[in-house]
């Protein structure tokens, strides 16, 4: 019963295995279609996460000084809200300072991989300083990093 068991499931597993090792191609998302998921914080949000942030304790230690200086570099910093590709496998903290509509008409820029242990970031650039990001521990090989000559894209195993 017991080698019956193994000679029936090792095929099954090995097909389950190979399946699994396919390249997926993933393009940058057209922000045409994102959809913002979180709200822009509101202003009396900001003022006190500026005052958590930025407090006397954390200028002593010398972090982040230019977004520190003032509270209208904070808010130039800060003011973001999760944005999402349609299909949820692309997201980034995008501007609340640009309107929606300047948001979807921005174009892909580039695409480029970073590698840091076994966590792979994906990462799309779109004009007017925009970025999605896709994370995952697949490996990824950029295919087209120049968005401007054809669809950007990278294949992940």
């Amino acid at each position: 019963m017991r080698t019956r068991l193994k000679t029936t499931l090792l095929p099954v597993l090995f097909a389950a295995l190979g399946a699994s090792a396919h390249a997926t191609e993933l393009p940058c998302p057209d922000l045409q279609e994102a959809v913002q998921v979180a709200a822009c914080p509101t202003d009396a949000e900001l003022r006190y996460t500026f005052m958590g942030y930025c407090a006397d304790n954390a200028r002593l230690y010398g972090r982040d000084v230019l977004t520190c200086a003032s509270f209208e570099n904070y808010r130039a910093v800060k003011n973001t809200a999760l944005w999402e590709s349609a299909d949820g496998g692309f997201n980034g903290y995008l501007s609340c300072e640009v309107p929606p509509a300047q948001i979807r008409a921005s174009q892909a820029l580039r695409m480029k991989v970073e590698r840091n242990k076994s966590l792979t970031r994906l990462i799309c650039d779109y004009d007017n300083d925009h970025r999605l990001e896709h994370r995952s521990k697949a490996v990824c090989t950029v295919q087209a990093a120049d968005c401007s000559t054809e669809a950007c894209r990278a294949s992940c195993e």
